[in-house]
């Protein structure tokens, strides 16, 4: 699986790079802080394939990036997708080396 760290996501930001990012926390998570991306919540992610791009670079994450591994191990499996990427820490690790700013929980 691939992955990119916090440190590479932020300059994806700062460069206006053309990418996805979804969100797999639930909405209550989504609610305590947010990095800006599409929430698709990981129990609801294989009903909306159709949401997640195959066309460009797609970053997953989730809190600490035990879900966000889950969810991209299933669609590389049982969908083929060969451009994802899951964001190495999680939200916590933005928090704690980016944006600390960003409530932790």
């Amino acid at each position: 699986m691939k992955e990119i760290n916090v440190t590479e996501l932020k300059q994806m930001f700062d460069n206006k790079e053309n990418f996805q990012l979804i969100d797999v926390r639930e909405g209550y998570e989504v609610e305590i802080a947010t990095l800006g991306g599409e929430h698709i919540p990981m129990a609801e992610v294989m009903q909306h394939l159709d949401q997640i791009s195959k066309d460009k670079k797609v970053v997953v994450h989730c809190r600490s990036g035990k879900r966000s591994a889950a969810v991209i191990q299933a669609l590389e499996t049982q969908h083929g997708f060969s451009n994802l990427y899951n964001l190495k820490g999680g939200i916590l690790a933005y928090a704690d080396e980016i944006d600390h700013s960003l409530s932790k929980y």
